[in-house]
């Protein structure tokens, strides 16, 4: 059993926190070089180019990429021979969170009560934890800042077995293109399939992590990508949705098993500021 104080957390957090919103991640870079030179729209085209300064600027001055910060979203791969000794866990990536948001200048976009009161907590808190147990004595955290705009195109559908593939497709492309420029394409898609409710959604998000320039290990579902990345990118929509080519850089699927009489989908839009970042301790 490995014992790992709260204080080895914090730090990392915060970093993790100032890095993603800094430093544009070099697949997304590429990806967005691609796309300039697949866009035939000049608007487009100089559109993606702008985007392209931005980031690269973003990174030499040390300033957020975009000035929706977002809401500290993590994805926790907790090994289940570390003990953490020292306070609470959920507590330490708060401070973190609180830490890298003050200390890097950074947006504070939340508020504690949805709906009435509508307050800033003053510190981007609470962040939105997931958590998953796994084999071993090391803590995997991949961190992501998710803009409201993007987020608010996202939705969940439960559908049946009877919709199919097609239905699945349909669905997709069709919450893409109602979205329109909202989400400041251009936009990668993540798709969750199957699970339950909540579950396709988290799924949904966590296809937003996978790397631009891998493909699916599932070619079948590789394929999918394929076809729904190009359905999408006939759309018209173009990059801020000013028309073009390029509405998406990418589409990615995650599915799991799901119940006989069910079949949840759900979409998660990301904008072209898709910062995440990932840390081992």
């Amino acid at each position: 059993m490995r014992e790992l104080n709260i204080s080895e957390i914090i730090p990392v957090v915060k970093n993790l926190c100032i890095e993603a919103n800094y430093y544009v991640n070099e697949d997304l870079l590429e990806r967005l070089k691609e796309a300039f030179n697949q866009e035939e729209s000049s608007v487009g085209k100089e559109i993606l180019s702008q985007i392209i300064e931005n980031d690269i600027l973003a990174g030499k001055l040390k300033l957020p990429m975009c000035q929706d910060t977002g809401v500290a979203v993590f994805f926790i791969e907790l090994g289940q021979d570390v003990h953490i000794v020292g306070g609470n866990f959920y507590d330490a990536i708060n401070e973190g969170v609180r830490q890298g948001y003050i200390e890097g200048y950074l947006r504070k976009s939340l508020v504690s009560d949805p709906v009435i009161e509508r307050k800033n907590t003053k510190d981007n808190t609470p962040a939105v934890i997931h958590t998953i147990i796994v084999p071993g004595d090391k803590i995997k955290i991949d961190f992501a800042p998710k803009g409201g705009g993007s987020e608010n195109m996202s939705e969940v559908k439960m559908m049946t077995a009877a919709d199919g593939i097609e239905g699945v497709k349909r669905f997709v492309v069709d919450k893409v293109k109602r979205s329109g420029g909202n989400p400041c394409p251009p936009v990668i898609v993540g798709v969750g399939i199957g699970g339950d409710f909540e579950q396709c959604a988290i799924l949904a998000k966590r296809a937003l992590f996978k790397p631009l320039n891998e493909k699916n290990p599932d070619p079948k579902w590789a394929s999918v990508e394929d076809e729904l990345l190009s359905r999408i990118n006939n759309l018209g929509i173009g990059p801020m949705g000013l028309g073009g080519r390029i509405t998406a850089l990418a589409v990615k699927i995650m599915t799991y098993p799901c119940h006989i009489a069910s079949m949840p989908v759900a979409v998660n839009i990301q904008c072209h500021a898709a910062r995440h970042k990932s840390a081992i301790i």
